[in-house]
């Protein structure tokens, strides 16, 4: 054991200066931005083809009012966290470091702090506007089940939401905060070195 403590502290005391351009870093940096304007399209074009699946259940014939409002409450809440997405998309697509390189950390720091407020405060909007838009809407097909049927359905559900709302919520918050956080260092960075070289 003695001798694995002093292997890492060797390893720990072994620094390796790597000097990497700014041009480099710059290229990589913007490769990553661009990666992440892929993802919040990717994201935006799920939420409208989820928008459109979600209205085109008013197509079938249901007897229930309870079951037409659950579909609005369910295509409000997906067209306003599309809207919201689509403004954050519009953030981060709208500038370029090598034109103003101060705006553009300014505005990948308010993009950053719309994300927070996203999966903080705004998740919790329609979490609970899902949640009450599908039950709504499943209440008139929930009555031609048995109710072991009913019972494992709503377990099932309520199962998946908090899963969705814990564990997965919580990975998603840490990948996109520490990915975003390093980002704006390295365009910090990018920044001061332009900034000495001139």
């Amino acid at each position: 054991m003695q001798e694995f403590d002093q292997i890492e502290a060797l390893w720990a005391s072994h620094t390796v200066d790597v000097k990497i351009s700014s041009d480099e870093m710059l290229r990589q940096a913007k490769k990553e931005v661009s990666n992440m304007r892929t993802k919040s399209l990717l994201n935006i074009g799920g939420m409208v083809l989820s928008l459109l699946i979600v209205a085109s259940l008013w197509l079938f014939n249901f007897e229930s009012s309870t079951t037409h409002i659950g579909i609005t409450i369910l295509v409000v809440a997906i067209a306003v966290y599309t809207v919201i997405l689509y403004n954050d998309y519009r953030i981060i697509a709208k500038s370029d470091f090598t034109i103003n390189p101060s705006e553009f950390i300014s505005q990948l720091k308010l993009y950053q702090l719309n994300r927070h407020r996203l999966y903080n405060q705004l998740y919790w909007f329609y979490a609970v506007a899902l949640s009450l838009g599908t039950t709504l809407y499943f209440f008139e097909l929930l009555t031609h089940l048995q109710l072991w049927a009913q019972i494992l359905f709503v377990g099932l559900s309520f199962g998946w939401m908090i899963f969705c709302s814990t564990l997965v919520r919580k990975a998603v918050i840490k990948k996109d905060k520490e990915r975003i956080a390093l980002l704006i260092e390295k365009f910090e960075r990018i920044s001061g070195q332009f900034k000495e070289q001139q």
